[in-house]
C-alpha cells in the first residue's frame, strides 16, 4: 500500500500535524496531482477556524497548489491535459455547473464553489485529488514555488486590475504592498498604468519604485492619501489590497470622477463611506473575487511574459505549522510556500 503525507488540523483552530494516508484514486472528472508547492494564504484561517458552514475535521487546507498530473480518473474528459503536465489549482477549485451564475458563465461566483480545503482536501499535502475544470497550465518559465501563489494572490490582483475601468496611461493606485499589493504594483506597471503605491512609512518608497511604481504615497505623512492622489490628477482605479477598512475608506476622495475602488483585501470592519461621496462624481465601489482556472492561466502567462514573480519564503511541508503561524502573525510580509521535496 502506497501512502502520502498531509499536514492536517485535527480540530477547530488546532495545530498542524503530519500524518500519512493511503494514496487515493481519482474518480470521473478528477485527476490526482503530485504537489510540488502550496502557498499559505491568510484565507486558510477561515477553514482552520471553521468560519464557513459544513467544515469537517481533520482538515487539510491549501488553495495555492502547484504540481504535476499523476493520474486521470476513468471516463475523464481531460481537455487535452496529460499525465506529467504541470498545473495549478487555486481558490477556484471547480464549479457546480448548474447554479444560476454557472449557467450565465460566471463560474468564479458559483453558489457551490469547490474551494480546496473546504470542498475537498487542499494542498498542504504530497498529493491532491482535484476536478479537471480547476486546472491551469503552468508556463515553463515559472517554477512551482512561483506558480503556486499565482493561483490565488496573483490572479486576484491581476484580474482585479484587468477587469477594472482603467486603461493604459490612467492613474492607478495600489493600497498596500504586502502579499497581494507587491504583485498588484508589478501588474499595474506592466499593464501600462501610471502606478501609485500606497503604504505606511517613508522607508517603503524605494521598494515601491523597485516594483515598478511611478509614485509613492506614505499614508502616515502629513498629507492625506486622498489629497496626495488628487495632486496627481485623481486615481481612475484604487486596488485596495490592504485588509484595513479605515485605510480603504481614506482613498475614496482620491478617486477621479467615475473612478473605481476595487476591494480585494478582506476585513470584517465596515467601510466609512457615505452615499454623498459617490453620487455627484459617479464613483464605483466593488468587491472582486479571485478568478477561474483560465484566469489563473492568463495570470501566469502574463507574469512569465513580463518577468513578474511573487516574493516567497519557502518552507518544507514538515514545518507547516510554523509556516502557517508565521503567515497569520504578519511576520511573513509576502508569501509563504510549502514544498514537498
Amino acid at each position: 500500500m502506497s501512502t502520502y503525507r498531509v499536514a492536517q488540523v485535527a480540530a477547530v483552530g488546532g495545530p498542524f500535524e503530519i500524518v500519512e494516508r493511503e494514496v487515493p484514486r481519482p474518480g470521473p472528472g478528477r485527476v490526482r496531482i503530485v504537489v510540488d508547492a502550496c502557498g499559505i494564504c491568510h484565507s486558510d484561517a477561515v477553514f482552520v477556524n471553521a468560519m464557513l458552514p459544513g467544515m469537517r475535521f481533520p482538515l487539510v487546507p491549501g488553495h495555492e497548489i502547484a504540481g504535476r498530473i499523476e493520474e486521470l480518473g476513468e471516463e475523464t474528459n481531460s481537455g487535452g491535459r496529460q499525465v506529467g503536465d504541470r498545473v495549478t489549482v487555486g481558490w477556484f477549485g471547480g464549479s457546480c455547473g448548474h447554479c444560476t451564475p454557472c449557467r450565465q458563465g460566471d463560474f468564479i461566483v458559483c453558489e457551490n464553489l469547490k474551494i480546496p480545503g473546504w470542498a475537498y482536501d487542499g494542498g498542504y499535502a504530497e498529493t491532491v485529488i482535484a476536478p479537471v475544470d480547476a486546472l491551469a497550465r503552468i508556463p515553463d518559465a515559472l517554477a512551482a514555488t512561483d506558480a503556486a501563489p499565482m493561483a490565488c494572490a496573483g490572479v486576484t490582483t491581476y484580474n482585479g486590475l484587468r477587469r477594472s475601468s482603467a486603461r493604459p496611461g490612467d492613474l492607478v493606485a495600489v493600497l498596500g504592498i504586502g502579499g497581494l499589493g507587491h504583485l498588484g504594483v508589478q501588474f499595474a506597471a506592466a499593464m501600462g498604468f501610471e502606478t501609485v503605491a500606497i503604504a505606511r512609512g517613508a522607508d517603503k518608497a524605494d521598494f515601491a519604485k523597485q516594483l515598478g511604481a511611478h509614485h509613492y504615497i506614505d499614508s502616515t505623512a502629513g498629507t492625506s492619501v486622498a489629497d496626495a492622489l488628487q495632486s496627481l490628477g485623481g486615481a481612475r482605479v484604487v486596488l485596495a489590497t490592504a485588509a484595513n477598512s479605515e485605510a480603504t475608506t481614506a482613498t475614496v476622495e482620491g478617486l477621479s470622477p467615475r473612478g473605481e475602488l476595487v476591494i480585494i483585501g478582506a476585513d470584517a470592519a465596515p467601510l466609512g463611506i457615505s452615499p454623498n461621496q459617490l453620487l455627484m462624481s459617479g464613483k464605483i465601489i466593488r468587491g472582486h473575487p479571485s478568478g477561474t482556472a483560465q484566469d489563473v492561466q492568463d495570470t501566469m502567462a502574463f507574469s512569465a511574459l513580463h518577468g513578474i514573480r511573487p516574493m516567497v519564503e519557502i518552507v518544507p511541508l514538515d514545518q507547516a505549522d510554523e509556516a502557517y503561524q508565521r503567515m497569520m502573525s504578519g511576520a511573513a510580509r509576502f508569501r509563504m510556500v510549502l514544498t514537498t521535496h
